[in-house]
């Protein structure tokens, strides 16, 4: 499961913390240092180099499930209305982490309403259906989390059905516990959910707690298996989009262009002593320093424990070397 923040809005509340960034003092949530000794892998250590626009390094090994954007609808609804499925899969063919990065910048950093960066996605998209009556009275709600990513997404699935005649309208429930049975009872038509973090959660309300993993770093081979899940639970899920947002390291781009990094290996093959800014979890989890330091080879020297809107900023600032990101998040808009 990926320790991001729609993860933890999605319902795993304890995992709260992990992704974006910067400073403050040591003891006030900006900055608590833990330090190992720099050096041991033999590399020599790279100074973390200051700059505003970040860039997220490749996880070319695959340390993180596959969380990408894909649709989960109401299993009565996709037998009753099997366009619904059809349309939102024209969003999802529309959509890749560029894309959705472009989304979050307009609504979070740019102070737009998501019903308004919805309307002109799927206008620009060319995204509305060719047949504006197919839907003509059927009354369809489409349930968001709470966190702004989902509402636009489903604010543009919302747009898409109503290009189809369909009275279709979002709403905001809040965690996966409350909107998921509200979409199995059919109150809700739809919702934008991610691949493997929805394929986990079936899987350990199917299988338990303690069931094989079903969620892995491959979008096609997390989607074969979170079909049945869902189609145990009374869901159908569409066709995964490219766009994920899911846990992701970044770098300032100066640093990377000083050292000619694109992806993680890059940086492990690199350079030692790195300076790594997470949530305090970090260094305990196997999604972040754990699987740095397991996967990769990467020698963390030091970690910095941040709150998780301040590791960006920490990144941009100087202060740290390697900071946890959501790879959706907003803030990574190069225009």
């Amino acid at each position: 499961m990926r320790l991001s923040p729609r993860t933890r809005t999605l319902g795993v509340l304890a995992i709260a913390a992990l992704a974006l960034g910067a400073c403050g003092a040591p003891g006030s949530g900006g900055g608590q240092a833990a330090s190992d000794a720099a050096g041991t892998s033999g590399l020599p250590a790279c100074d973390p180099v200051a700059g505003e626009t970040l860039v997220v390094l490749e996880d070319d090994q695959g340390l993180q499930n596959a969380d990408n954007i894909i649709p989960a609808v109401n299993a009565q609804v996709a037998a009753d209305h099997p366009e619904v499925v059809e349309l939102l899969d024209t969003v999802s063919a529309a959509l890749d982490t560029d894309r959705l990065i472009e989304l979050n910048k307009a609504v979070d950093v740019d102070r737009r309403t998501s019903s308004e960066v919805a309307v002109e996605f799927v206008a620009d998209e060319g995204l509305a259906s060719s047949d504006p009556s197919v839907g003509t009275g059927t009354g369809l709600t489409i349930g968001a989390a709470n966190f702004s990513e989902s509402i636009t997404l489903a604010e543009i699935y919302a747009e898409v059905l109503r290009s189809a005649g369909f009275d279709a309208q979002a709403q905001t429930i809040g965690a996966r516990e409350t909107y998921l049975p509200a979409l199995t009872s059919g109150e809700l038509a739809a919702v934008p959910e991610y691949a493997a973090t929805l394929a986990t959660f079936l899987n350990s309300q199917v299988n338990g707690a303690d069931a094989t993993p079903a969620a892995s770093s491959d979008v096609d081979e997390t989607v074969a298996a979170l079909t049945p899940l869902a189609e145990e639970s009374g869901i159908v899920v569409g066709e995964a989009s490219a766009a994920q947002d899911q846990n992701a390291f970044a770098v300032t781009a100066e640093f990377a262009q000083e050292h000619d990094l694109t992806t993680l290996s890059d940086l492990a093959a690199t350079c030692g002593g790195v300076v790594l800014a997470g949530p305090p979890e970090c260094p305990e989890r196997p999604f972040c320093q754990i699987g740095l330091e397991e996967t990769y080879g990467l020698s963390i020297g030091e970690f910095k424990s941040y709150d998780f809107a301040l590791i960006g900023q920490a990144v941009r600032q100087g202060d740290a070397t390697l900071g946890l990101v959501t790879s959706s998040d907003g803030t990574l808009a190069t225009d």
